[in-house]
């Protein structure tokens, strides 16, 4: 294991964010960001990753309910499943 590199040894790279909020304008805050651009430099300064994002709010429309309440029934239809199975083997 003596060719493995160590994290101490790799080139340090600086990175550069801008966050947009839903209106468009500039944050500083990454939690009130709906949108932006990561730009990662190497030691020279010369850009070698970049990194768009967004977020939207989407509503499922054949989904008569909302997700979390959808969610919630997914998560008792399998916590159900799973109460059958352990009462079919003998484990509950």
């Amino acid at each position: 294991m003596e060719n493995r590199r160590d994290f101490d040894d790799l080139p340090e790279r600086q990175e550069a964010a801008v966050f947009l909020d839903a209106e468009g304008n500039r944050t500083d805050q990454p939690s009130e960001a709906d949108r932006g651009e990561v730009i990662e430099y190497d030691e020279h300064g010369k850009p070698v990753r970049r990194t768009w994002f967004f977020m939207e709010q989407v509503e499922i429309k054949w989904l008569p309910v909302s997700e979390a309440a959808f969610l919630l029934w997914v998560l008792g239809l399998l916590l159900a499943i799973w109460l059958v199975i352990g009462l079919v083997f003998g484990l509950v």
